[in-house]
C-alpha cells in the first residue's frame, strides 16, 4: 500500500503543479527583453519543449533512479537543494516535535486522570483554542509583540532568519541559532501540542473504566502506579500513530511558519519554488514531503 501511494504521489506531483499559472522560462530571463529564439532555446535546455507525455516518462524514469531534476532558479540539482535545506528544517521542526509531543502526552494524561476538574477544563480549553489558531497569524503576533516590541516592551528576539550573520563560531554560533529558534518553535508548539493532548486524553478516558484498572487498585497499587504502569501504556496506541505521522511531517517542515520567520528550510524553499514556478524543485519537495509521511505511517503500523 505504501509503494502504491508513493507511485500515486509521483504521478500527482507531475501533473498538479503544471496547473500553476506562470512561465518559468520568462522568470529565468529576469524580466529582460529576449527574442523568441532565446525563449525557445531555454525551453529546449530544460525539456519544456517536449510533449507532456514525454516529459512525464522522463521525470518518472529519473525519479526512480534518485534524480529529481535540476532547479530552474538555482540551476542546481534538486536533490542537492533538498539536502542543503533539510538539516535546518529538522532542527526547527524536530525541536518543536519533541516539545509538543512530551507536553501533549503529559498534560493529556493529567487532564484525563482529573477529568472534569478545573485543571482538565483549563488545559482542554487552552489546547482547543491554540490548536484552532492559524500558525502564520500566531507567528506574526509573536513577531509584533516579542521581536518588534510594543510600547515600553522592547524587542527580545530576532524577527526572522537562522543567524545574525556576525561570523560567530562555536558556542557563540549555537547561542545565536538558539536565539533565532525560540519564536518559530514556540509558534509550532503552541499550535501543535493541543492535538496530542486531546488524542491522549480521549484514549485514556476510554481506558479508565476498564476491569484491569479496578483489579490493579484492588491489589493495593497506588493511583499513580495504576496510571503509569497500566492505563497509560494501553491508551497510547492512537497517540503513537499520531506521533509517527507528526514525525513524518517534521521532514516536510511547516511552510507558513518557515516563510513567516524566513527560516531557510524545506518549507521556505517550497514557497520560493511555488512563486516561480520552479517545477522540478516543487515536484521534488512535494514527493519528499509525502514520502516522509507515508514511510512513517507504515512504520507506525509495523
Amino acid at each position: 500500500g505504501a509503494a502504491v501511494s508513493l507511485l500515486a504521489v509521483l504521478v500527482t506531483s507531475f501533473f498538479l503543479f503544471r496547473l500553476i499559472p506562470g512561465d518559468p522560462v520568462k522568470f529565468m530571463t529576469g524580466g529582460r527583453q529576449v527574442s523568441a529564439e532565446q525563449l525557445a532555446a531555454y525551453r529546449e535546455q530544460f525539456g519544456l519543449d517536449l510533449p507532456l507525455w514525454q516529459q512525464f516518462t522522463d521525470y518518472c524514469g529519473k525519479a526512480l533512479t534518485g534524480d529529481l531534476g535540476t532547479s530552474y532558479q538555482f540551476n542546481a540539482p534538486v536533490v542537492d537543494k533538498i539536502t542543503e535545506a533539510l538539516p535546518n528544517t529538522l532542527l526547527l521542526t524536530g525541536t518543536a516535535f519533541v516539545l509538543y509531543t512530551v507536553l501533549g502526552i503529559v498534560l493529556g494524561t493529567r487532564s484525563a486522570w482529573r477529568n472534569g476538574r478545573f485543571g482538565d477544563r483549563f488545559h482542554t480549553g487552552l489546547a482547543l483554542a491554540l490548536y484552532s489558531l492559524p500558525s502564520f497569524w500566531l507567528g506574526l503576533l509573536l513577531i509584533v509583540t516579542l521581536s518588534v516590541g510594543i510600547g515600553p516592551l522592547p524587542g527580545l528576539f530576532p524577527t526572522g532568519g537562522m543567524e545574525s550573520g556576525g561570523g560567530e563560531a562555536g558556542f557563540a554560533y549555537a547561542v545565536d541559532v538558539a536565539h533565532h529558534l525560540v519564536l518559530p518553535v514556540v509558534t509550532l508548539v503552541a499550535v501543535e501540542y493541543g492535538q496530542t493532548l486531546l488524542v491522549t486524553r480521549s484514549a485514556l478516558l476510554d481506558e479508565m473504566g476498564s476491569d484491569y484498572l479496578t483489579t490493579a487498585r484492588a491489589k493495593g497499587l497506588r493511583d499513580d502506579l495504576v496510571r503509569r504502569r497500566h492505563a497509560v501504556p494501553n491508551a497510547l496506541l492512537p497517540t503513537v500513530t499520531l506521533i509517527f505521522i507528526n514525525l513524518g511531517r517534521t521532514v516536510a517542515g511547516v511552510i507558513l511558519v518557515e516563510t513567516v520567520f524566513s527560516w531557510p528550510g524545506l518549507g521556505g524553499l517550497f514557497y520560493q519554488a511555488l512563486s516561480v514556478p520552479d517545477l522540478p524543485l516543487v515536484q521534488g519537495l512535494f514527493f519528499v514531503f509525502a514520502a516522509a509521511v507515508i514511510v512513517m505511517n507504515t512504520l507506525a503500523d509495523l
